[in-house]
């Protein structure tokens, strides 16, 4: 089957370094709580507010192996007072577990954002 993960998580502030460590974080949470393997990853979008432009979050991604995943990046709608110094990610992936066993990952500030949808 095929399914959509979604993954969010914050920065502090607009660095290479912050934006790397925390895209890997949200990645590895992911997998783990999904008990994923690489091959399983079908593609990754990835999204960042308007205040991230410091690396994207795909270099991330390819520090941790994703080398034949095609991965996107783009910018989030900049709706006003919105979450900042954001990064989230949609994974579509091959998984035998129905949607509702699927666990997103909301991590940092980004908890906010859908706490229904959180399973931890």
């Amino acid at each position: 089957m095929f399914r959509g993960i979604r993954g969010a998580t914050t920065v502090e502030e607009n660095t290479a370094e912050q934006i790397d460590i925390a895209t890997r974080e949200m990645l590895q949470t992911i997998i783990e709580e999904n008990s994923l393997k690489v091959e399983d990853i079908v593609s990754a979008l990835f999204t960042v507010t308007l205040d991230l432009n410091a690396a994207f979050p795909a270099a991330a991604a390819r520090k941790l192996g994703w080398q034949s995943v095609p991965l996107m990046c783009c910018t989030e709608i900049p709706v006003p007072g919105s979450l900042p110094f954001c990064i989230r990610v949609l994974l579509h992936v091959n998984t035998e577990k129905t949607q509702e066993e699927v666990r997103h990952v909301y991590l940092h500030k980004a908890v906010q954002l859908r706490q229904d949808l959180q399973n931890s």
